[in-house]
């Protein structure tokens, strides 16, 4: 996986290709830290929102 081409690779990418790249340990761990807090704030927002008075 990581390797010496690592650098090259990330050189060509630009704007989120180069954060959420598929290929590098990094860009992994930053697709998961984005999945977690997506889901975070969807739970936030559900306990949080008002509740609809019928």
């Amino acid at each position: 996986m990581a390797g010496a081409g690592d650098a090259a690779e990330e050189a060509k990418l630009s704007g989120l290709s180069k954060i959420f790249n598929g290929n590098t340990m990094r860009g992994r761990a930053n697709v998961a830290k984005a999945t977690y807090a997506s889901i975070g704030l969807l739970i936030f927002y559900f306990s949080v929102k008002p509740k609809s008075k019928k």
